[in-house]
């Protein structure tokens, strides 16, 4: 009650426009997790509040591959929605089809170019128009650990490779599950990428995931990646396949599984289950990933809609950057602002050391584009590597192979 008083504060706050009774905006999105519907009502109950009805379209799926499949159909029966979620190279696909609306004036009217940071301007701007908003930053190279299971099997917080492995047999050896994972391809990238950057570093992860160059894919350093996943199916449960990623979270949540390796969406999800960070689970940086933050930003399009809606999109726009909006947002979803100039007096200590690090991260050079989240490559790169790391972590060939079958699918795929 008191989280929904203190929001409804934040809704009174935010900037008043004039609107008309009849408009509304089509949403397609895959927020459909308990955590990630709570975050999307902060936005349906602001814009509310403004005259704007929501129409909502969701499509199940966590890396929103089901809905970029709904949204080709939509587009192509020239029933476009008026905004859509959208992930990095996604939406600039869809800018040079001339799919997307021209939102200079809002961004202009909001001074968006000063407070965005560049690397996510990268994915909201075309040709120097703005043609996304973004809600948030997300970093994938997270660890969330079950504090009560740590404290009862006196497991330090791991600072490296060789420490998550010797935390990780304690607990299998307790009878627990070590790793909680869901068997889907963007969930076996988001971990490889995390395995790729600690045993790589970063120029060793910019070098295989943005410039795709081939000696580094298939270099023995790829090859000791690939074998430190073989490492990780063992501490994964025998039900892990096709289970949704924040299934996955309640398990770390209820105490049956020590960690998940996942991006900060997961907070939400403990969060929602009233658990504290510090206190009941603990967020660290994947180990040896310390210094760098790997990232995705939700964004919303906007699509090339009939004059009628226009307006509504420039509310919607405007809600979503304003800076009260992106603080209340952020707090429920488990990410950081969008917006480099919001306080973090409301964000927790994972919120905290969240905006933290991707500041220091920004600032030192040591902030990725996400692989496994569309933020270093095209989709067809990236679903070439989603091919290759599913088939290995799947057993479906050795390491060896797999580095082999790497450099030839992202050959093809460029």
């Amino acid at each position: 009650m008191l989280k929904r008083l203190m929001l409804g504060t934040v809704f009174t706050t935010l900037l008043s426009f004039q609107t008309h009774a009849d408009q509304s905006v089509e949403v397609l999105h895959w927020w459909t997790s308990g955590g990630e519907a709570g975050a999307l009502n902060v936005l349906k109950d602001d814009l509310s509040s403004k005259g704007v009805s929501w129409n909502d379209m969701p499509v199940a799926g966590g890396s929103g591959t089901a809905a970029m499949t709904v949204l080709r159909a939509r587009v192509a029966a020239g029933n476009p929605p008026t905004a859509v979620q959208m992930l990095g190279f996604d939406i600039l696909d869809w800018a040079q089809q001339g799919a997307l609306t021209d939102l200079n004036a809002v961004a202009k009217e909001g001074n968006w170019d000063a407070v965005i940071p560049t690397a996510l301007q990268k994915f909201s701007k075309h040709e120097g128009k703005w043609i996304a908003a973004p809600v948030n930053v997300h970093s994938t190279n997270w660890i969330w650990s079950n504090k009560a299971i740590l404290d009862e099997l006196n497991i330090s917080e791991p600072n490296s490779w060789d420490d998550l492995v010797s935390a990780m047999d304690k607990v299998k050896a307790s009878g627990k599950v070590a790793l909680a994972h869901g068997g889907q391809p963007w969930q076996d990238a988001t971990v490889f990428e995390s395995i790729a950057l600690l045993t790589g570093g970063g120029d060793f992860y910019k070098k295989a995931f943005i410039d795709l160059d081939e000696e580094t894919l298939g270099s023995d350093t790829m090859k000791t990646v690939f074998e430190r996943m073989e490492v990780l199916r063992g501490y994964v449960d025998d039900n892990f396949s096709g289970r949704d990623w924040n299934l996955a979270s309640a398990m770390v949540i209820n105490g049956e599984a020590a960690f998940q390796i996942m991006g900060d969406w997961a907070k939400g999800e403990f969060l929602r289950a009233n658990k504290k960070p510090g206190a009941d689970f603990l967020c660290l940086r994947v180990p040896g990933t310390q210094g760098y933050v790997t990232f995705n930003s939700d964004q919303f399009a906007m699509f090339n809609v009939d004059g009628n809606q226009t307006e509504s999109q420039a509310q919607l726009a405007k809600s979503i950057l304003a800076p009260e909006f992106q603080s209340a947002f952020n707090v429920v979803k488990g990410s950081v602002p969008a917006r480099t100039d919001v306080s973090d007096a409301a964000f927790d200590e994972c919120g905290k050391k969240g905006m933290k690090d991707l500041v220091e991260a920004n600032d030192n050079g040591k902030l990725y584009g996400s692989m496994a989240h569309g933020h270093s490559a095209p989709a067809a790169i990236k679903n070439a590597f989603y091919d290759v790391i599913t088939a290995h972590f799947n057993g479906e060939f050795d390491s060896e192979t797999a580095v082999a079958e790497l450099v030839d699918a992202i050959a093809i795929a460029k």
